[in-house]
């Protein structure tokens, strides 16, 4: 039995469960020269004598050794002073993919703080802070855990590794209460305490082969307790300490090699940890001629259905094989595995690669889309639409084209009929037409704000599609809330809209126009919301057309703020038409007076040509209108669509302010998180 050590990890030494006989020089002291160097020569010079590592327990090794530093050779202080490593020796990072994965999945986590639920992302920071914990102790050492069910040897195991009886084995059940840790090494107290395993469950290897065996070098051994044992603090110690081990190695037995909670518990989780997973098939000794090949067989078989990778053929993977630690049989080709796996020194590397690699596993859910989430030129141009459909850019457009004719109408019209229009104008049915037309139900403001609130829902659904569940949910609470207001919004721009024509015009607006324009906005959207909201009351013609949709934006894009009408620009040749159409009607008057002179006898008489004079006024009045009418139909065509378009790039620019530009920020946030999400995935789980 070999004694119980303790060592310490703020000095690198270790304190014996025994008194030092003739301690080191400067041993009592604390000095720096505390006899450590001493013992590590006794214990180098010691293997060639078949003596391992020293008992720390005893005097008698290290009496042997300092006897022989002080009388040896004058070389042998040179081939010692080769050999002296470092009590405690920092993470060597391995210059392998792991540390790109790492800072890939902690800024994965840093970005997703504010999207995902703390729970999501617990085992992600788990992993980052044990990769931490990991990578600050010595990289020398590999921690290999012996795990099994109860009576599978696993103890047995243990001790025919360590060339002693360290861990007690026998028929009570559960033997093992905890876990009990034997180093090859100095150097690996941080480990173990990292674990929680207390200094008098911390052994050394007895001196013998096992000990001094150099391919065993820096393997710390762990025993764990059954892990299906019945007292539920040992299965609890068990699943902590397989976390943060480097390795297992799991011994099960031709009785429980196919256990549920084996395979279901533990195997088929850690699938992914295929590269630092042993599976020994003890107890083949108990096996009668070929059965043990074939419960091997039968075994890979169901490591196979768990997922785990098998090492055959030179493929990475996890190593199976049988052996009985009772006899011995194979007890010699596990050492020999096991101690070309601690050399390899990157046991700690392939865990910490798994763990990530798992970890991302559990993550895909949360970041990897079905297709290619976005919002397309498509979707933009829809939402457009949408908007322009609810703030009634169409109905606006046609309104103004409407006005543009209607003043054409009245600049270029015969008197005889602008007087009759203002007469009908003038009557009490119009008036009353004109009331109705301002008291639109308000049935049309909803139909307004719900085409709105549509047009949001749906370009969130679509930029949403295909989404994580957390990203989808915060892409549409970016549109929704950015769509809070947003009829409102419509209500103010189209007004300005509206406005527009009236400045560019420089005739019909001027300074006044402007002021108005300042108050009509304030007042028109603080008492009703005239525009979108669907109660503009422009001029007759505009709700004629404009409907129950926001047709009154169109009206108010043909009046000034403030009610009153704005008067579209005049073409360069309406001057000449209106005079041409004055002159018609001076050849009438001028006719008819000649008629009525000729008629009272005033003139002489002849009346064919006074006649043929007012009959030409008469015919060409009405003649110069309808040409008026023909040749202003294109530009009030262009008037109307200039209007439309106005309006249709106000509603759209405020609707990429308010609802696009928040969602496309949700989307570049998707896209940085999933291209560090990639990071993490887009290597190996070896780590190499």
């Amino acid at each position: 039995m070999t004694a119980v050590t303790d060592e310490n990890q703020g000095n690198g030494t270790a304190a014996t469960g025994a008194p030092k006989e003739g301690g080191a020089p400067g041993q009592g002291d604390g000095r720096w020269d505390d006899g450590l160097i001493a013992r590590r020569a006794a214990a180098v010079d010691g293997r060639g004598d078949g003596c391992g590592v020293e008992d720390s327990a005893g005097g008698d090794s290290r009496t042997g050794g300092r006897g022989r530093s002080r009388t040896g050779s004058a070389s042998a202080p040179a081939a010692d002073e080769d050999d002296v490593r470092p009590q405690v020796e920092a993470y060597v990072p391995s210059g392998g993919p792991l540390p790109t994965r790492l800072d890939a999945l902690r800024e994965l986590v840093g970005l997703s703080r504010a999207r995902l639920d703390r729970d999501t992302l617990t085992e992600a920071g788990r992993v980052l802070d044990e990769a931490a914990a990991r990578q600050r102790l010595s990289s020398r050492h590999t921690v290999v855990a012996i795990a099994g069910a109860t009576g599978s040897g696993k103890s047995t195991l243990f001790n025919a590794l360590a060339g002693a009886q360290i861990s007690d084995t026998g028929l009570r059940r559960p033997t093992t209460s905890q876990p009990i840790a034997c180093s090859w090494t100095d150097g690996a107290a941080g480990l173990l305490d990292r674990l929680a395993i207390p200094g008098r469950l911390r052994r050394r290897p007895h001196p013998g082969p096992a000990a001094s065996d150099e391919a065993l070098q820096g393997l710390v051994l762990v025993d764990l307790p059954d892990h299906d044992s019945a007292a539920t603090a040992h299965r609890d110690q068990v699943d902590r300490v397989l976390a943060l081990v480097d390795a297992v190695i799991w011994v099960v037995d031709p009785e429980k090699y196919a256990d549920a909670a084996l395979h279901e518990r533990y195997l088929r989780p850690l699938a992914g940890h295929a590269e630092v997973t042993f599976v020994v098939l003890n107890q083949i000794d108990r096996l009668p001629g070929e059965a043990a090949e074939l419960v091997l067989d039968d075994l890979r078989r169901l490591l196979d259905e768990d997922g785990m990778a098998l090492g055959e053929h030179g493929e990475p993977g996890a190593t199976v094989m049988s052996l009985s630690a009772l006899t011995g049989d194979g007890v010699p080709e596990l050492r020999e595995l096991v101690g070309r796996f601690v050399q390899d020194r990157t046991a700690a590397t392939r865990r910490l690669s798994a763990d990530v690699a798992a970890a991302a596993a559990r993550l895909r859910p949360v970041y990897v889309a079905e297709g290619r989430p976005g919002l397309g030129e498509r979707a933009r141009e829809e939402f457009t639409d949408r908007l322009a459909e609810a703030v009634g850019a169409a109905a606006a457009g046609q309104a103004a084209e409407r006005e543009w004719r209607r003043n054409a109408g009245r600049a270029c019209g015969t008197p005889w009929l602008r007087l009759w229009r203002w007469y009908e104008s003038r009557g009490l049915p119009g008036s009353l037409d004109r009331m109705g037309q301002a008291l639109t139900p308000p049935e049309e403001e909803l139909t307004a704000r719900q085409r709105v609130e549509q047009a949001v829902r749906i370009v969130a659904d679509d930029a949403a599609d295909g989404l994580p569940a957390p990203w989808a949910q915060a892409v549409r609470e970016a549109a929704f809330t950015g769509a809070k207001g947003l009829p409102e919004a419509l209500d103010e721009l189209a007004l300005k809209a509206a406005a527009g024509p009236a400045k560019g015009s420089g005739r019909s607006s001027g300074k006044g126009a402007g002021k108005s324009s300042g108050k009509g906005s304030d007042t028109t959207s603080g008492k009703g919301r005239d525009t979108a909201s669907g109660r503009a009351s422009g001029h007759a013609s505009g709700a004629s057309d404009g409907g129950g949709r926001a047709g009154s934006v169109g009206r108010a894009t043909g009046a000034a703020l403030g009610g009153r009408p704005a008067k579209p620009p005049r073409p360069k040749w309406w001057p000449a038409a209106v005079l041409v159409q004055a002159s018609m009607t001076l050849i009438q008057i001028f006719g008819g007076l000649w008629l009525l002179g000729q008629i009272i006898g005033v003139l002489e008489p002849g009346l064919v040509t006074p006649a043929l004079i007012m009959l030409a006024g008469v015919v060409g009045g009405p003649l110069v209108e309808w040409s008026c009418a023909a040749a202003i139909r294109g530009p009030a065509r262009r008037y109307g669509q200039d209007a439309e378009r106005r309006l249709r790039e106000a509603a759209a620019a405020c609707g990429r302010a308010r609802v696009l530009d928040p969602v496309s920020a949700e989307l570049v946030r998707y896209r940085e998180v999933r291209e560090r999400y990639a990071a993490v995935t887009e290597f190996s789980a070896t780590g190499r």
